[in-house]
């Protein structure tokens, strides 16, 4: 029985391990043809394409290959628009809450896609799957500064922003922290 979270308009898959494999051995339009949807290469801006990539390499593939029967915590999860069967991006969590009840989430949505409220009901209907689980509290996010959608996602779904860090990056990056607290 594979997990899937559904919306009106859209279903997110968790990766488990040999899905991602596929995805950093062969490519997105392999992992797609695995999942019988429809090409599309996702267009991100490169900020969030290597950090998808690093994430795939050095945190998704290990992390799911250590926990198999929790995978979902530590997994992107695509993002399929039911109306085009398509992935139209990534959502994901890390990792089990902590000991005080807290993990985080991120996402980044194909440009060709932005604008559409797509992220905000992935944001939604993952954050309502994430406090199904009665050890989470506190869901955190982080957003640069510049990023205005990503913040607005992110205040549609009753985050408060937190305070504001810099990301020691190659190139630094100045970055909104957020929180949202179970109900």
């Amino acid at each position: 029985m594979s997990i899937q979270v559904q919306t009106p308009r859209l279903t997110l898959i968790p990766l488990p391990n040999r899905h991602l494999q596929v995805w950093e051995q062969s490519g997105r339009e392999d992992l797609e043809k695995l999942l019988g949807l429809q090409p599309n290469p996702w267009e991100l801006e490169s900020f969030y394409e290597e950090e998808m990539l690093q994430a795939l390499s050095d945190y998704w593939i290990p992390q799911t290959a250590k926990f198999p029967l929790d995978y979902y915590w530590y997994t992107n999860w695509e993002i399929i628009l039911k109306a085009s069967s398509c992935s139209v991006g990534g959502i994901g969590l890390a990792g089990l809450p902590d000991n005080e009840g807290t993990t985080e989430i991120g996402y980044a949505i194909d440009n060709k896609f932005k604008g559409q409220g797509i992220a905000t009901e992935a944001v939604q209907a993952l954050s309502e799957w994430v406090f199904k689980d009665v050890d989470v509290r506190i869901l955190r996010a982080e957003t640069p500064v510049d990023n205005f959608g990503s913040q607005r996602v992110l205040e549609k779904n009753n985050f408060q922003k937190t305070g504001e860090k810099t990301l020691a990056l190659e190139k630094p990056m100045q970055v909104f922290t957020w929180e949202r607290l179970r109900y």
